[in-house]
């Protein structure tokens, strides 16, 4: 397997870390709580407010911490919190409600979506099936955009408007914002007269297909992620998280690649922060080389020469064969992902945690990502291979498409670039925030494989 490694073009030559790039995103979070305070006070009249975060910046807490400023204000009697799959919302829920009380925030989920709920979700807040079970008291009521767009007219019927007097909410929060397409958010975007959009600019746009514009106007995209319609709308205010708690240091120069028009992004982890330690033995040559390459941080592009002529762009066997073989490796000489734990406040508390491939931790700890749905049902069937070979427990390894894998989070991503085998570029695997999901999941280490 021939391979050579070359300097990254994006290197970082300043940065700052640990507490002084923390407190950036704590200082551009009170500033957002200002201008909403502003709003609610009716100093000013912005319809929305944007807060743009890069990958991994922490912008669930900062909306959590906007929920709890704008409940606290006199004339907030509710507020609402959606976002556009279960998977966003329900975490929210729980943070919500262990922070506010169950009494006070309530989860409106449809029927058959009850089995999906995370253990211990039902102690921590109230869960509503239908419209009469949410509680009259309810401050917060949270929902996919699908449910408050149904259940709506009726909770305003049974509950009646907000301190406003005459919307159902008096801010609607709209976590992940860019995954949400305008047409879905304009059939929410009444519910409250202040609506306020969190989410990573960077992810992938929304999955409808947006080859053809509305009615032959091409100014108008009904699929567009809907905050890019408001870019520099007077009645929309917005800025930037400057700072991401996701990646290691070496890492940096690529996540501001994606990010090239932001101000100034810089991360909490300093280079001592994470780290891979490779085993002492169990595999040496050329797929040790590539590890100790991944160890480093530094994110890794291997182009594997020489090989058998693919199927098809998405059905490329002999790669994937190569990517088994490099995780094989890896397992079998074994690994630890060490991070440091750190305060409130973005310091190193002096604490570190270890991860394995017997104890993965909360994130899974590999995540082999690939583009199109037949590549993910091989590197599937590569993963379920691992598991059994090496008795590998739920949260070691993964396999998942890029667009599912978005908003997740995983100590060393194994992925097929996007580009890999193609003989043109189309909307599909040329997209920008394709690539950028794929390399902005990782805290350790990122190996992506191409021919």
């Amino acid at each position: 397997m021939p391979f050579s490694f070359s300097v990254p073009v994006a290197a970082v030559s300043s940065a700052v870390h640990h507490s002084d790039a923390a407190i950036r995103n704590v200082e551009v979070t009170t500033n957002a709580i200002g201008a909403l305070q502003d709003v609610l006070d009716g100093v000013e009249s912005y319809e929305r407010l944007l807060l743009k975060a890069a990958a991994g910046a922490g912008k669930s807490f900062a909306l959590r911490r906007l929920v709890r400023e704008a409940i606290a204000h006199p004339g907030v009697t509710r507020v609402g919190v959606t976002a556009f799959a279960n998977k966003q919302v329900f975490p929210l829920a729980a943070a919500l409600g262990k922070e506010l009380g169950a009494a006070k925030v309530c989860l409106s989920v449809a029927k058959e979506r009850l089995p999906d709920l995370p253990v211990g979700l039902t102690s921590v807040c109230t869960v509503a099936v239908t419209a009469k079970d949410v509680p009259d008291d309810a401050v917060v009521i949270l929902g996919t955009t699908h449910k408050l767009q149904g259940s709506a007219p009726w909770l305003l019927k049974l509950l009646g408007p907000a301190g406003n007097g005459d919307r159902l909410f008096d801010v609607l929060f709209v976590d992940e914002a860019w995954q949400l397409p305008l047409h879905r958010y304009r059939r929410i975007d009444r519910l409250a007269p202040l609506v306020v959009g969190v989410g990573d600019v960077g992810q992938l746009p929304p999955l409808d297909s947006s080859q053809n514009p509305w009615r032959g106007d091409s100014r108008y995209n009904p699929y567009r992620a809907w905050p890019t319609v408001y870019e520099g709308d007077d009645r929309t205010w917005a800025v930037e998280l400057p700072a991401v708690w996701r990646p290691n240091a070496r890492q940096l120069g690529l996540w501001r690649a994606f990010y090239a028009e932001w101000e100034s992004l810089d991360c909490v982890a300093a280079a001592p922060d994470r780290s891979i330690e490779l085993g002492p033995g169990g595999f040496g040559g050329a797929s040790r080389t590539v590890w100790e390459q991944v160890a480093t941080g530094t994110p890794t592009l291997l182009e594997v020469a020489d090989l058998p002529d693919p199927e098809a762009p998405d059905v490329d066997l002999p790669l994937m064969n190569q990517l088994e073989a490099l995780l094989d490796e890896l397992i079998s000489g074994g690994f630890v992902v060490r991070q440091a734990l750190y305060d409130e406040h973005g310091n190193p508390s002096g604490e570190t945690a270890d991860a394995t491939v017997t104890t993965p931790g909360s994130d899974p700890l590999i995540a082999v990502l690939a583009t199109r749905n037949q590549a993910v049902d091989d590197a599937q069937d590569v993963v379920d291979r691992l598991v059994i070979k090496h008795g590998l427990p739920d949260g070691a390894i993964i396999a998942s498409t890029v667009d599912s894998w978005q908003g997740q989070t995983n100590g060393i991503t194994v992925a097929i670039h996007p580009l890999s085998g193609a003989s043109a570029l189309d909307e599909f695997n040329s997209a920008f925030g394709r690539l950028a999901v794929t390399c902005t999941r990782a805290t350790h280490g990122l190996l992506l494989l191409s021919r």
